[in-house]
């Protein structure tokens, strides 16, 4: 009997071709779609673009698609991220080989982005954001080999379905109250079930944008998710919780009360702070750039409440400039945040390392990622010439020229919101300054560090499309004045007021105030160039120094135990920051063997956690857990009893129907 054939054998080349050309393939059509996302998202904001109703493909109801300008808007900052980290998850997928199943769900992830904010009606919109969801949890688990990874999905996934869960609810009873479900249609809801609405949607989009208090699953899920997905998740997808605030709550049922204002600036304000400090803390690159994240979804919802509740107290012009604030630095934080991610992604895939302990000496070997990773770090911080600044200084600006008058709310909340954004942007600076200075420029503390290469081709183009933007963003933020200008009169809150001397030097409307960005680059480029000439000319002239050794400490070469660590840098911050953070600390003393009284080693270990997760998620997961063991024994096995509880449960929704 002849022996069966051998199986046919894959080389290892062969193999390594497929997967480039899958990651090719996948790269190439989230890129695609990008584009298709800000054509479509541009069209909305200028033109009228007809609905589209296809009948069979959701029963009851079909599928509406409308796109107005403020889903064009968010459309086009979809796609206008999409686009580079498109090119980025090429050469990303190809040096960190991840599998087909993930390079062919990130255009899925990427098409389902887009499809929300082009929904016309809540089942469009349902549909929607829960496609969503499951495909950025397939992208959460691409590793899923790894606790960590799964640990961090089963908490992305409770989380989002508890956010869902509370959509859900809001919209069918907004649904139900309005007589229909078409968007057009919401606004005709009566004033006692708009209320319960707002509640409902601010905990389930607040937690999708990482607003405290359901926030935990962002800084679990980014630091475990590639690179590419966590730009994603970061700059784009966190967008859309927004989305569904401001079309909801502050179009189709705002502007809304006084107390909708407050309840959402008391959420920004408190995620922002808590958010930063994290970050500050955080000595894993991106975790700190998933609680940066937190920090600036706060500044947006704080922008949002402020303009909110200065346009229920008749203050028009300071709602404007609010509200546009909200709108700029969503694009500002999609651009930098993208880019920070793609710059992480970078340094863990050349060093295989995100500990900012173990890292530094990138400066020299990857000097193309140190560069675009410090325009991230610099709009991130929200200093001149950083692509947050504009839209920060809006937010201070509306919040100072509020005036208070008679008005004992503004009074009240105007000062501290400035005081919130005040001490979160200077936090927010120490945070980015010991990513970059620790990471980037430190002396390196690891081989992995040491043994770092520049990223390649694809990686790096894609990082310099996003630093583009951020360049835009902080020298000409005026080209985005037409897109401000047509979504602003889309929504109440900022309808009555036109936004339109936004040019060169940006002028606030009724406001005595103004900023000129690119005067401040273009002086300060004359100042550093100016104070290199003044040296370069003072050095021809003295006379050429001696050389002797470097004295530091005794050593006449530095090392990396000389210098800061991330958790040093960080300690004066946590000391004050104490009651807050809740470090858990240990101190252990190991005596000598001969004699107690004499000290061999001291060991110091701090572990800071997520404070509001410890405290308030640890109790209701215990609850949780001794209900379901409770449900667990009722599962007797008895086909009899389980269709008694059936027809029980029936009969309970019939009466309550009646």
């Amino acid at each position: 009997m002849n022996a069966a054939p051998p199986a046919a054998i894959i080389d290892p080349p062969d193999r390594q071709r497929r997967s480039a050309a899958g990651a090719a393939v996948g790269g190439i059509a989230t890129s695609c779609l990008g584009v298709v996302g800000v054509i479509a998202g541009g069209a909305a904001i200028f033109t009228a673009v007809p609905s589209v109703h296809v009948g069979w493909l959701l029963p009851l109801s079909g599928v509406y698609l409308e796109l107005d300008r403020l889903a064009g808007f968010f459309i086009a900052l979809v796609g206008a991220v999409t686009i580079p980290v498109g090119v980025y998850a090429i050469g990303y997928a190809r040096r960190e080989r991840l599998g087909a199943v993930t390079m062919a769900a990130l255009p899925v992830f990427a098409a389902a982005m887009l499809l929300v904010p082009a929904a016309g009606s809540v089942t469009t919109f349902l549909f929607a954001w829960e496609l969503m969801a499951a495909t950025s949890l397939v992208l959460v688990l691409a590793e899923h080999t790894r606790p960590q990874v799964r640990s961090a999905a089963l908490m992305y996934a409770a989380m989002t379905q508890l956010g869902f869960g509370a959509i859900l609810v809001g919209l069918l009873v907004l649904s139900a109250a309005a007589g229909g479900d078409r968007f057009a249609m919401l606004s005709q809801a009566p004033e006692g079930v708009r209320s319960a609405v707002f509640v409902l949607t601010v905990v389930g989009f607040g937690s999708k944008s990482g607003l405290l208090p359901l926030h935990a699953w962002l800084a679990r899920a980014h630091p475990e998710a590639p690179s590419p997905v966590s730009a994603l998740m970061s700059a784009a997808m966190v967008n859309l919780g927004i989305y569904g605030i401001v079309r909801f709550d502050l179009q189709l049922l705002g502007p809304g009360p006084r107390w909708w204002g407050v309840v959402l600036l008391v959420l920004g304000a408190c995620s922002a702070v808590y958010g930063v400090l994290q970050a500050t803390v955080a000595t894993d690159l991106k975790r700190l750039l998933a609680f940066s994240t937190t920090e600036n979804m706060g500044l947006i919802a704080v922008a949002l409440g402020s303009a909110t509740l200065f346009a229920a107290a008749g203050a028009q012009e300071p709602a404007t400039v609010a509200m546009a604030a909200a709108l700029l630095h969503l694009t500002a934080h999609s651009a930098f945040k993208a880019l920070a991610f793609m710059g992480a992604g970078s340094v863990l895939a050349a060093t295989g390392l995100r500990d900012l302990d173990r890292l530094g000496g990138l400066a020299r070997v990857m000097p193309g990622t140190t560069l675009l990773f410090g325009l991230a770090a610099l709009g991130a911080a929200g200093l001149p010439l950083g692509a947050g600044f504009v839209s920060e200084w809006l937010l201070i600006q509306s919040l100072i020229h509020a005036g208070s008058g008679h008005d004992t709310l503004l009074a009240l909340a105007g000062p501290l919101a400035v005081g919130a954004v005040a001490l979160t942007t200077g936090l927010g600076v120490a945070a980015m300054v010991k990513a970059f200075g620790i990471g980037f420029l430190a002396r390196p503390r690891s081989p992995g560090a040491r043994a770092a290469r520049e990223a390649p081709p694809s990686m790096l183009v894609g990082m310099t499309v996003a630093a583009a933007a951020c360049l835009v963003l902080a020298f000409a933020p005026f080209v985005t004045a037409p897109v401000l200008a047509r979504v602003l009169d889309e929504l109440p809150a900022a309808a009555a007021v036109g936004f339109t001397d936004f040019g060169a030097v940006v002028r606030l409307p009724g406001l005595g105030s103004s900023v000129a960005p690119g005067m401040i680059a273009a002086a300060l480029v004359i100042a550093v160039a100016s104070a290199v000439g003044v040296s370069g000319w003072r050095s021809q002239r003295r006379p050429a120094p001696a050389v002797l050794p470097l004295w530091a400490c005794g050593a006449e070469a530095l090392t990396a135990r000389m210098q800061y660590t991330a958790t040093s840098f960080a300690e004066p911050l946590q000391r004050v920051f104490d009651n807050v953070l809740r470090p858990d600390t240990d101190v252990e003393v190991t005596h000598a063997t001969e004699s107690r009284y004499m000290v061999e080693a001291v060991t110091y270990r701090a572990r800071i956690t997520d404070a509001i997760e410890t405290r308030l998620y640890t109790p209701v997961i215990a609850v949780v857990r001794a209900l379901a063991e409770v449900v667990r024994r009722a599962h007797t096995g008895s086909v009899h009893l389980y269709l008694a509880l059936g027809a029980l449960g029936v009969l309970v929704v019939v009466v309550v129907a009646r």
